[in-house]
């Protein structure tokens, strides 16, 4: 891709309000929810468009699951850690690099901005309520009594927030219900 190709391309998605050349070769947008920068190296050979996600201190116990993501789930756009801060980053060579392929890169990785720590904290929760069934397994507890067991926990203070309502109490241990069910035929032991 050529500047000019880089630059009509990033107006289009964006307007060109949103667009500011900050540098020959750097581009960045500004729009309400983000800020996006397009860089290119300093002999214009690859391409790179970068995303701030979070804070790394927010991000820090979720570093296992944003590595994960980067091997299965986020395709040519990858999570990286620079200055203290997660970003989603996508590079390519200019050369081979064509428009429709930018714009879905760009697409991809307001996609992750978008999540910021909600998938990976989904994917914590659920590698740890797939520990909590091995461990119930282990001991030859059926998915009732590990439920009652979590019930106990809640009961006593041992897990939960100690002044929660009924209802809220109820709605947890609700998830907590539907967690198990879904991966408790999934683990194996």
């Amino acid at each position: 891709m050529t500047l000019s190709e880089i630059a009509d391309t990033l107006t289009e998605l964006f307007g060109a309000d949103a667009v500011a050349a900050i540098a020959p070769g750097s581009w960045q947008i500004q729009t309400p929810s983000f800020r996006l920068l397009v860089l290119l190296s300093d002999d214009f050979a690859w391409l790179r468009v970068l995303l701030p996600i979070v804070p790394l201190q927010e991000a820090q116990p979720f570093l296992e699951q944003f590595l994960e993501a980067n091997f299965d789930e986020t395709q040519e756009v990858r999570y990286a850690v620079h200055q203290a801060v997660v970003w989603a980053v996508f590079q390519h060579n200019c050369n081979s690099l064509v428009p429709e392929d930018l714009r879905l890169a760009i697409t991809r990785l307001i996609t992750l901005f978008d999540l910021g720590l909600s998938d990976v904290f989904n994917s914590l929760i659920e590698s740890r309520v797939r520990q909590i069934i091995i461990a119930a397994k282990q001991q030859g507890q059926s998915l009732q009594a590990t439920m009652q067991n979590l019930d106990r926990f809640y009961a006593e203070g041992l897990m939960g927030e100690i002044d929660s309502s009924p209802e809220a109490r109820e709605q947890v241990l609700a998830t907590w219900r539907r967690q198990l069910e879904r991966l408790w035929d999934e683990v194996e032991i």
